[in-house]
């Protein structure tokens, strides 16, 4: 996100991305509102002229986890996602949703994977689109943060951007010996951004007590984070946290959500690295979403650019971590892109 991912203009990008085979079902004898989400998703092609729309995009990594000591399998994530997304029936007023494909990171190369996902997120902002980021490990935020970054610098230098974290945990380590992972991509964009002298607006719902260490509470204290606890994320706290949520977006113009699965109780989020014990309902995460999708400023929708990281297919055998995430991922795209 700092100048290794600034340096690059977006007119850089190359599409050489892996792309998704969308298929599913189609109910002709229903006429024409039969339409499901593999009816509406319109893959990218080098050279097409293409209207502003939600767009997806994946980040097949889990390099970042491996490093974080956690269970590996989040690299295959985009696919299976896209997979449980294409029989949901489309019910969004926009006429679709582009597919940018996956950008996919070759063996322990994080950085440079991370790189590619900035410059593809910069080109789409660009372009007008709205990402939804399909990780891939909480490593892909440090990716997506730096190409919203990157795009904002040159087309709203002015514009205040905030960090809106859905997680169990801060993800706010200190880079160690093993280098950058999934526990440190907020903790690399206070750095990069403290360095060049820029403010760090970052807040989390939904953090545990029993998984983030004193070290990193105090941290987050430290670096001006807002946090509200699991504890504090019941249904019953609900316009608590939706007040939290918009006192922190009301100071911000451009917003990053980013949403790590693990935030969910694990008996309805089981296809994580760490699942969370107690976590926050359901009901709650859509309430958030929608809280922040509803945001404007002056120039229009606040929400510029969302992740939807840690699915882990491989610990999923009945495919419900999948139907939620795709649940999730509906709801993400079902507003206008930023002007």
């Amino acid at each position: 996100m700092g100048e290794a991912l600034a340096q690059h203009p977006p007119s850089m990008f190359i599409y050489e991305n892996e792309h998704h085979n969308w298929t599913g079902r189609t109910d002709p004898e229903d006429g024409a509102l039969a339409v499901r989400w593999h009816h509406r998703v319109r893959r990218i092609e080098p050279g097409q002229a293409r209207q502003p729309l939600p767009a997806l995009v994946g980040f097949a990594c889990d390099a970042g986890v491996a490093r974080n000591q956690g269970r590996r399998g989040a690299a295959a994530g985009p696919v299976v996602l896209r997979r449980a997304l294409a029989n949901l029936a489309w019910r969004h007023e926009t006429p679709g949703v582009w597919d940018f494909g996956d950008v996919r990171c070759h063996g322990d190369a994080l950085e440079t994977a991370q790189e590619a996902l900035a410059s593809t997120v910069a080109v789409m902002l660009e372009e007008g689109h709205r990402p939804v980021v399909l990780g891939g490990g909480h490593e892909t935020a440090y990716g997506s943060f730096g190409g919203l970054d990157r795009w904002a610098r040159g087309a709203r230098p002015d514009a205040r951007i905030g960090i809106l974290n859905l997680d169990a945990h801060f993800d706010l380590r200190r880079v160690g010996a093993a280098g950058p992972s999934s526990g440190t991509p907020f903790g690399q964009i206070h750095d990069d951004l403290t360095e060049r002298g820029a403010p760090f607006r970052y807040a989390c719902v939904g953090i545990s007590r029993t998984a983030n260490t004193a070290a990193l509470f105090e941290r987050a204290a430290a670096t001006g984070t807002r946090w509200r606890l699991d504890e504090d994320c019941t249904v019953r706290h609900l316009d608590a946290t939706l007040a939290f949520v918009s006192d922190f977006v009301a100071e911000c113009d451009l917003v990053h959500l980013t949403l790590d699965l693990d935030v969910l109780p694990g008996a309805v989020m089981p296809a994580v690295s760490a699942p969370a014990p107690r976590g926050v309902p359901l009901e709650v995460i859509e309430a958030v979403i929608d809280r922040v999708l509803a945001a404007r400023g002056p120039q229009g929708p606040k929400l510029a650019l969302a992740d939807l990281a840690e699915l882990n297919p491989a610990v999923d055998p009945q495919g419900l971590g999948a139907r939620v995430a795709a649940l999730l991922c509906d709801r993400l795209v079902g507003s206008s892109p930023v002007p």
